[in-house]
């Protein structure tokens, strides 16, 4: 059987893109970089094995002479810096448009019609804040009126966050829902409604990750799409499910942790996942081509938007550790990629996404080691998904 395994390291990006300063950042950030260089090296061998050190200079990552895999770095060709634009290029589809963003805030028609359609009674903020601040911020408010916290960021988001032990979950992603669609049909182009459950513990509030739901706008065709229509598998882990809105998949897992993501990866590496269990249709058979798709999402929405340096290059280091277990789990015919979607530098001013490039590296056993240099295109990865179908 072969298979094709794609691990996103979400927003470890390389360094600035050439066109950084039209998206607000500075040709300074270097998402990597700069976590190693602020954590006085990263303990990475794994990827140092593979080729990450002769891509650039990370500290703590050494070059060398004998690379067990194919490296590089690339530059996207799409208008944006967020997950879904990351991910559907990944995939094979390039975004010309780049999503709208609302930087004072939405359009008050936009938020009278939620209100109407929810039945919610009101929101509050409205406005461009981190979600961790925002909350905090607004708890006692959001406790006396029930209102949800409704806010956005330089992402074309529009988050809403509730306390579950307030308004349920199951209110909470019904309101999603109905976001999306009034986003939709009002033709606002805003790439992901995202639910931000949190509940207080020990008098803070606290965002639960498990309980986190994106609902991105729908994507054309996609690898993805080509392997389920030609009876392959697709095994979406962490939110790469609600990424692609669920087109091209076959069988999907959320995940609470990056820990938790790498398990699972290795258990479908292994053939040890129920996907009966996570299968989308059950009862199907399917050919002898499988896509495992891995979001690992804390070095972003951790450690990246927190301006967390420090918690980022343990994250990364994590990564690393399980890389050795993946590998030596791999059959002969099992192509592993590992990539990132965008930057999120946790050294620089700000709490948003980075434009930046992203670092490649293609491993199977046996592989013919190259320097891949700089490749124009995120789709790079779906060419090599393609070539194995």
């Amino acid at each position: 059987m072969k298979r094709a395994i794609i691990i996103v390291i979400d927003s470890m990006g390389i360094g600035a893109m050439p066109d950084c300063r039209e998206f607000g950042d500075v040709p300074e950030c270097n998402t990597l970089k700069n976590v190693c260089k602020f954590n006085h090296g990263l303990n990475l061998p794994e990827m140092a094995k593979m080729g990450l050190g002769n891509i650039q200079d990370f500290e703590g990552v050494p070059k060398t002479d004998k690379p067990s895999a194919k490296y590089g770095t690339m530059i996207e060709k799409s208008k944006g810096k967020d997950t879904t634009t990351g991910h559907w290029e990944i995939a094979g589809l390039i975004s010309e448009k780049p999503f709208a963003t609302y930087p004072e805030g939405f359009p008050k028609e936009l938020i009278e019609e939620f209100i109407k359609q929810t039945a919610c009674g009101g929101v509050l903020a409205n406005i461009p804040a981190s979600g961790t601040a925002i909350i905090e911020k607004l708890n006692d408010e959001h406790h006396k009126t029930k209102f949800p916290i409704v806010y956005t960021s330089a992402d074309s988001v529009f988050q809403i966050a509730v306390d579950t032990d307030l308004i349920p979950l199951e209110t909470l992603y019904d309101w999603c829902i109905k976001a999306r669609k009034i986003l939709d049909e009002g033709g606002y182009n805003v790439s992901r409604v995202i639910a931000r459950p949190y509940k207080v513990i020990e008098g803070k509030p606290t965002r639960i990750s498990k309980d986190r739901r994106d609902y991105s706008m729908v994507p054309s065709h996609t690898v993805l799409n080509e392997i389920k229509d030609n009876g392959g598998k697709v095994i979406a882990i962490g939110k790469i499910e609600d990424i692609f809105s669920k087109s091209g998949i076959t069988h999907a897992i959320h995940t609470g942790s990056n820990k938790e993501g790498l398990e699972l990866t290795l258990k479908a590496i292994q053939n040890q996942l129920d996907l009966e269990k996570i299968a989308y249709e059950k009862g199907l058979t399917y050919k002898d081509f499988s896509l495992i798709f891995t979001n690992l999402v804390d070095t972003d929405m951790l450690y990246g938007h927190r301006n967390d340096a420090k918690g980022y290059g343990q994250a990364v280091e994590e990564v690393d550790r399980y890389l050795a277990l993946i590998t030596d789990a791999m059959q002969k015919d099992d192509l592993l990629i590992i990539t990132a979607d965008h930057g999120c530098d946790p050294t620089v001013d700000g709490t948003d996404h980075t434009r930046e490039k992203v670092p490649v590296l293609v491993y199977s056993k046996g592989i013919e080691p190259e320097n891949l240099g700089v490749i124009e295109g995120f789709d790079y990865i779906a060419n090599l998904v393609r070539k194995l179908l």
